[in-house]
């Protein structure tokens, strides 16, 4: 066997594997010969057919398997002890009727390679990394909003302008009959809510479903109808009201402490709200890493300048997949992941260049943790070792999830490279600020 390459140019090179008969002939023969034991062909005992029958009649198939085994064999091998770096898979180039006959055989096949570049992290620029505070007036609503989770609800006679109000919207045409508890705060205008105020249980309020909400999904859980029935509805309900409450707050005493977070791990208010502060501002770490990983893959993509072996992979996305694609599709296809694949790219020589590795007790330890935090959830706060090697055993049997692990952890030692050596600024502003900044809403 003989196998060359050629290089058309630095992304595409074509390789050629020449395969002799001496190559594959024993192979052949042998399994032919155990053909031969098993073959069951009328009008000859097992084990006593003769070969010539054998090769005439099982002869062809098991060549060209064989052949297709013992190429991809060598092309896989070639490819690794080169250290091609090849994007998607060889192509084989089309070859007119092959004539399996012949003494020998030669196969091309058609190679994108991985393009030569370097990645800068210094961006000109600096790239924002937001440090998220829970400021005073988003902790005091927290601390009224478990005062109102954990509160009595105490029956009405009249609706308040901050009642709990129970009813059932209803419209015959639309066959809309849905109960709800709502309160008046949830209604897009001021005008809305005034027609509740002073109504009492029985009373029919007619409402018109055009700006109710302040969007339709809101709209479409209120009423029960599907989400395009709810997008742009612009008709008559009646809300008859059925209950009338109001929420008085829980105590901030020891005993709504204790339930919150466990006996005396909380003592105080002030404790409380630095509690609710600490709780909410690591998940606000989750968000802000989040968002700097976003910009600076953005960046990377649009600043790290690299051609791609563009016909190729439009050629080879038309075979990848479940269903065939023409050259249109194909195009379009590539033209959608073109920013995640030139990303990879990036990606994997950052990897390499800075040595970033995870290792199988990496993968281990993150399982045990986020098994342990879970278990917290449920009140077993204190797993013993054996328990969460277990449950990580059983976890990372399963090679997708300790592939997701993986990719999480590679994420992770990226994040802290990004932020060790990209041009970075931090800037601390509350939630709200945050949301408004990134989001463009309130």
């Amino acid at each position: 066997m003989n196998i060359t390459r050629e290089n058309v140019d630095a992304l595409n090179a074509v390789v050629k594997v020449d395969i002799a008969k001496e190559d594959y002939s024993d192979k052949v023969e042998k399994i032919l010969t155990d053909y031969r034991k098993t073959a069951n062909i009328p009008g000859f005992r097992k084990g006593h057919v003769p070969m010539g029958m054998v090769k005439k009649q099982y002869g062809k198939a098991v060549l060209v398997d064989e052949v297709n085994k013992l190429l991809q064999d060598a092309l896989n091998k070639y490819l690794t002890e080169e250290k091609l770096d090849v994007l998607g898979q060889p192509l084989p180039k089309p070859q007119d009727d092959i004539d399996w006959d012949s003494e020998g055989f030669t196969f091309e096949f058609e190679l994108g390679l991985a393009p030569e570049f370097d990645v800068e992290l210094k961006s000109k620029k600096a790239i924002t990394h937001y440090n998220i505070i829970a400021d005073d007036k988003m902790i005091d609503e927290q601390v009224e909003r478990i005062q109102k989770q954990y509160g009595k609800l105490v029956s009405q006679d009249t609706v308040e302008a901050d009642s709990e109000i129970t009813g059932t919207y209803n419209n015959e045409e639309k066959e809309i009959d849905n109960t709800v508890t709502l309160t008046l705060d949830k209604f897009k205008g001021k005008a809305t809510a005034k027609q509740f105020v002073g109504a009492k249980v029985g009373d029919v309020i007619t409402l018109n479903t055009k700006g109710l909400y302040e969007d339709d999904h809101e709209l479409m859980h209120a009423l029960k109808v599907s989400h395009d029935e709810a997008h742009g509805l612009d008709i008559e309900v009646n809300f008859t009201i059925t209950e009338i409450n109001k929420r008085e707050l829980a105590d901030l005493d020891q005993e709504l402490f204790d339930k919150l977070f466990g006996k005396d791990t909380v003592k105080s208010v002030t404790e409380l709200k630095a509690k609710i502060k600490e709780d909410a501002e690591k998940q606000f770490v989750q968000q802000s890493d989040q968002k700097l990983l976003n910009d600076v893959t953005e960046y990377l993509v649009e600043n790290t300048k690299f051609d791609l072996p563009v016909e190729f992979l439009q050629k080879w996305l038309q075979t990848a997949g479940e269903q065939p694609l023409d050259n249109d599709q194909a195009k379009e296809e590539y033209e959608k992941s073109e920013k995640s694949l030139r990303y990879q790219l990036i990606e994997g020589k950052l990897i390499t260049d800075n040595d970033i590795q995870v290792t199988i007790d990496d993968i281990k330890g993150h399982a045990r943790e986020m098994i342990k935090a879970q278990m917290a959830q449920f009140g077993q706060l204190d797993p013993s070792d054996k328990e969460l090697d277990d449950i990580a055993a059983r976890v990372l049997s399963n090679q997708d999830e300790a592939r997701r692990i993986s990719e999480q952890l590679i994420s992770q030692k990226l994040l802290e490279l990004y932020k060790e050596k990209a041009n970075i600024k931090v800037k601390e502003l509350s939630y709200e600020d945050f949301v408004k900044e990134v989001y463009g809403d309130k």
